[in-house]
């Protein structure tokens, strides 16, 4: 069985041009685009053969951030992956709340950049058999969609990230879950976070669960161990 569809938005010709064989090589069916107007023509071409985006963001005629809220608004199971020799936090979290699966920082060894992938799919492959929807009230997870419905009614993306916390969570609802053991099942070691980068992952599903005052769900901090998430009023 090959691998998925893998579009490369890099400017950089050698890098891109590495990326492109080195996955190929893998049995990703690889693409390179060295700007932003020839990527959207290889997204369009390719249509739903494309899988997982790899962006960078700097391009010569355009954004790879606006890029990638184009394609997620079209295809909401798109997996995206910024590519950046920009090691801006700011930058970091924009990508994130547009809905990307990662953000790598440039120089990166292509062994890490594959576990990353090889662990997205895993996730992906996973939510297969998750249920469509699971509703709290007037609250709702969409597991395969990775999106949330507040209770004003509007719906949010989720990044693969946060969706894989948010089960993790509802899961165990009423245990404590370990931020170590959060960083091992869905980021690995081979990703380095930081327990800081669990907190503000979980900044946005905090906000979400706490939408509805009259049956929230509530996600506690447990000082110096992680998360427990318990259902009941304020």
């Amino acid at each position: 069985m090959s691998l998925p569809g893998l579009l490369i938005v890099e400017d950089e010709v050698n890098l891109g041009k590495t990326l492109k064989d080195y996955f190929t090589g893998k049995g990703y069916r690889a693409h390179w685009a060295p700007d932003a107007a020839t990527a959207d023509r290889l997204r369009t071409e390719m249509g739903g053969d494309l899988d997982i985006a790899l962006l960078d963001i700097n391009l010569p005629d355009g954004n790879g951030l606006d890029l990638a809220r184009l394609w997620r608004r079209e295809r909401r199971d798109l997996v995206v992956v910024f590519l950046s020799a920009q090691n801006d936090p700011a930058l970091r979290v924009e990508g994130l709340e547009i809905g990307a699966e990662d953000y790598v920082t440039k120089p990166f060894e292509l062994k890490e950049l594959t576990l990353r992938l090889e662990r997205i799919l895993r996730y992906r492959q996973k939510s297969v058999t998750d249920p469509e929807e699971m509703a709290f009230g007037k609250l709702a997870f969409w597991p395969r969609r990775f999106e949330v419905r507040a209770a004003d009614g509007k719906v949010m993306p989720l990044s693969q990230k946060e969706a894989a916390i948010l089960q993790q969570l509802l899961a165990r609802r009423g245990e404590v879950v370990a931020r170590d053991e959060l960083i091992e099942d869905i980021w690995g070691t081979e990703s380095f976070p930081t327990n800081r980068t669990v907190d503000n992952t979980i900044v946005k599903l905090r906000k979400w669960c706490e939408s509805d005052p009259s049956s929230p769900l509530r996600i506690v901090s447990v000082r110096g161990v992680g998360y427990r998430l318990d259902e009941g009023k304020l």
